[in-house]
């Protein structure tokens, strides 16, 4: 895979500065051993993630990596000096593949993300001395480990916006190989040595030490000519897409042919060329690690299948044999006459070996007799079937052995079919997980910061007769629900749990069709449908505590806003989203614990999650779920193939809008 070049770090180096000064340091994660993620909190922009891929690259993403469950130390570390420092300056050592992030908070910090092969990325704390390394290096004159002071790695090659024609004599006189091995050695890469080469119509296999002085002197402005747009910060972000595909900050003649993509900043550019390619990376790990895990239960049901076709065989097999038994009980018991009269004299072996003569010799009665062997076993054929059978028992004993084996068998048929259907729901379950896993790796979720209406950051549901319903989603919102947006016509709705959030059912006129009637409207109601509050009590009943404690129906009681209150009495204490409910209160008795998610248009077309009804009313695709016991990413990936046919939504869209805790889809 490509790496960045000098140029190509001086670029985002150049962006990142412009976007994350002023900004704050959120949070650090680690997706894999040689890629870091850090989080800032940039004014007027939210969100903004930034990767760093040792040896690799470094720019703004809007691919989320997956995170470990568990934490490695180094980003945790980073997290505890680090979160809430505020960001001075991003910077590129020397134009080189060494960017310094200075950050201030108690003291200062700086960030060194080493982005050559075998780079690293280190803390240092305002006195230059390393807190930690992402990864501990010893060198003879370089110690890269706690407590040390940290020194820059050796420079490498030339400074291509800072140089004289001198240095560039100088690279050339130490020198033995080619015009374009020499240019690509010196720091430029190969890329640009390229791009050299063909702007200054030189020959690229060329001696260096056969370049005369005017050549020479072409070749700087060449150099300086292509590269002058960096320090006027004109860049022109591309992703090469046919041919030999590359990302570059900079317009190259040697592409001209090529179909490129054009980008308003070479960190959207670089996100999604390298993205594709270590999603590419990452596909091909997963599939390993997920094949590995599918693989082990196919086997297993494999093996279980081919235990439950052996049990069903022995059983038509031993029963056949104790049948045949019967059926040439006469023929066999001649046999065994003859075999025990002989017994008297001769032993086991003997009487073998008179019986092969026997039956050489055609001697009638011994046809289905195989063998005898020094135990006195003996071995028939009879229909093509061979039978063992123990000379020394009668008929019914021999076949009794053979309809038991059948027996045995059957019994254990029970118990392998038990294991078989729990292999196959193990199989089912991880083929699930594998499909999530993959569909993230392979449809990655580009988080795009979307415009949300205000509701929108809030539960929310239009209700069968047109109100717009809103609940909090956590303490926070349930203080904006209450204090913000309840006006003295709405009504209010909490479930009789704790743990539930604030609804309130916001009375701003009726839309309704022509045919359709209001019906148990009141002024009790403040002129809200009866329908209206039945559906806010199931929609507040599912998105409380009972849904993760798998309750089918819960009470939910509502009230008028002036009986909500934040004010305690003397010696009461009010929790942050808690409020006070003072007066009667009118209850809905056993809510149902239901929802149905589905798209509608409200204001545009928009993801929303309510009551049945409701959504039978604005849609005919929607999905019902209950509390359950499959994780929300598999149900969430589910509604998603079933309601988005247009891929209108990501599967976090989905996940938002469902109830916390685990859920099953009611077919």
């Amino acid at each position: 895979m490509k790496t960045m070049s000098n140029v190509d770090i001086f670029v985002i180096c150049n962006e990142l500065n412009e976007l994350l000064e002023g900004s704050r340091v959120d949070k650090a994660y680690q997706p894999s051993k040689d890629t870091v993620v850090i989080r800032f909190h940039v004014k007027g922009e939210g969100r903004v993630d930034v990767v760093f891929q040792i040896g690799v690259r470094m720019h703004k993403t809007q691919y989320p990596l997956e995170n470990p469950k568990m934490p490695p130390s180094f980003p945790m570390l980073l997290r505890k000096y680090l979160k809430g420092a505020t960001v001075r300056k991003v910077k590129q050592y020397r134009f080189d593949r060494v960017v310094e992030i200075t950050v201030s908070k108690e003291e200062d910090y700086t960030l060194v993300i080493e982005l050559f092969a075998k780079g690293n990325i280190i803390l240092l704390n305002n006195e230059r001395q390393i807190i930690l390394p992402l990864k501990r290096k010893m060198w003879s004159d370089r110690k890269i480990t706690s407590k040390e002071e940290y020194k820059y790695p050796p420079s490498r090659g030339i400074n291509s916006l800072d140089f004289e024609k001198e240095d560039l004599e100088n690279i050339f006189s130490e020198s033995d190989g080619d015009l374009i091995r020499t240019l690509a050695r010196s720091g430029l890469g190969g890329i640009y040595a390229e791009e050299i080469v063909s702007r200054s119509g030189m020959d690229k296999n060329t001696p260096v030490s056969e370049i005369s002085s005017e050549e020479l002197q072409k070749l700087f402005d060449t150099i300086k000519g292509l590269f002058n747009p960096l320090l006027e910060n004109k860049f022109s972000p591309v992703i090469v897409t046919t041919g030999k595909e590359d990302v570059l900050p900079l317009e190259l003649e040697i592409y001209n042919e090529e179909e490129k993509q054009h980008f308003k900043s070479y960190n959207e550019a670089a996100d999604e060329y390298f993205s594709a390619k270590v999603r590419s990376q990452i596909k091909g790990v997963q599939e390993n690690i997920w094949g590995k895990e599918v693989n082990k239960y196919a086997k297993r049901l494999k093996i279980q299948e081919e235990t439950l076709d052996n049990f069903k065989n022995t059983i038509v097999d031993s029963t056949r044999k104790g049948d045949l038994l019967y059926a040439y009980y006469s023929q066999v018991e001649d046999i065994l006459k003859v075999i025990h009269q002989a017994r008297e004299k001769y032993s086991w072996m003997e009487i073998s070996k008179t019986l092969k003569k026997a039956k050489k010799k055609g001697v009638d009665g011994l046809e289905m007799v195989e063998s005898l062997d020094k135990l006195g076993n003996l071995n028939l054929i009879i229909e093509e079937d061979r039978i063992f059978i123990d000379s020394k028992k009668p008929i019914p004993e021999n076949a009794e052995v053979y309809y038991e084996k059948g027996k045995k068998a059957k019994r254990k048929i029970k118990g392998v079919l038990i294991a078989i259907e729990k292999t196959k729901k193990e199989l089912d379950r991880v083929e699930k997980k594998k499909e999530i896993a993959m569909e993230r790796v392979l449809v990655p979720q580009k988080r795009v910061k979307k415009e949300l209406k205000w509701f929108e950051k809030l539960r929310w549901f239009i209700s069968s007769d047109g109100l717009l319903v809103i609940g909090g989603r956590d303490a926070h919102t349930n203080e904006i629900v209450v204090k913000k947006h309840m006006e003295n016509k709405d009504i209010y709705l909490h479930s009789d749990i704790h743990g539930a959030p604030s609804v309130v059912i916001k009375n701003e006129g009726l839309i309704k069709s022509s045919e359709d009637k209001l019906t148990d409207v009141d002024d009790e109601n403040h002129g809200i449908p009866s329908t209206t509050i039945e559906e806010a009590a199931v929609f507040a009943a599912s998105f409380s505590s009972a849904w993760s404690k798998g309750f089918g129906s819960l009470d939910v009681y509502w009230v008028h806003p002036e009986q909500v209150s934040k004010t305690p009495q003397s010696g009461e204490f009010v929790a942050k989203g808690a409020f006070i409910i003072r007066g009667s209160r009118k209850f809905i008795r056993k809510a149902t614990v239901s929802i149905a998610v589905g798209i509608v248009n409200y204001q545009g077309p928009r993801i929303m999650a309510g009551p049945v009804e409701s959504l039978k009313k604005y849609t005919q695709n929607y999905v019902t779920i209950k509390p359950g016991y499959t994780k929300k990413e598999a149900v969430a990936l589910e509604i998603l193939k079933r309601i988005d046919p247009d891929k209108q939504l990501t599967l976090e869209d989905v996940i938002r809008v469902l109830p916390s805790g685990k859920c099953d889809i009611v077919n």
